[in-house]
C-alpha cells in the first residue's frame, strides 16, 4: 500500500503534511515530502524545485538528510512555505 495514492486532494496533502511536522521528528517530515512529492509527480517537484531527481528519491526518506535548502525548495514546489507558528498553536494557515 502507497500512502501516495490516497493524498487526492489540497486538503488530504495539507493533512498530512500537518501531521507529519507536528511529530517533531526531521525523518518523519522528510518521508511525508517524499510521499508528497510522489503523489504530485517526482519528475514535476523536481523541476520546480530546480533539484536532481534521483536525489529528491534519495533525500526525501525517513533515512534522508536533506539540507534546508532542499526542504524549503520542495516546499515551494509544492505549493507550501515553511512559517513558525507558536507552540502549543492549534492555528492553520488556510492555502
Amino acid at each position: 500500500w502507497d500512502t501516495a495514492d490516497y493524498l487526492k486532494t489540497q486538503e488530504d496533502i495539507s493533512d498530512y503534511l500537518e501531521i507529519a511536522f507536528e511529530s517533531g521528528d526531521p525523518q518523519e517530515v522528510y518521508a511525508a515530502l517524499g510521499v508528497v512529492a510522489r503523489a504530485q509527480g517526482m519528475m514535476g517537484v523536481s523541476k520546480k524545485a530546480g533539484l536532481n531527481r534521483a536525489n529528491l528519491y534519495t533525500s526525501l526518506t525517513k533515512d534522508g538528510n536533506p539540507s534546508y535548502e532542499t526542504v524549503d525548495s520542495v516546499m515551494d514546489a509544492l505549493g507550501y512555505r515553511l512559517m513558525p507558528v507558536p507552540t502549543g498553536s492549534k492555528q492553520r494557515v488556510k492555502i
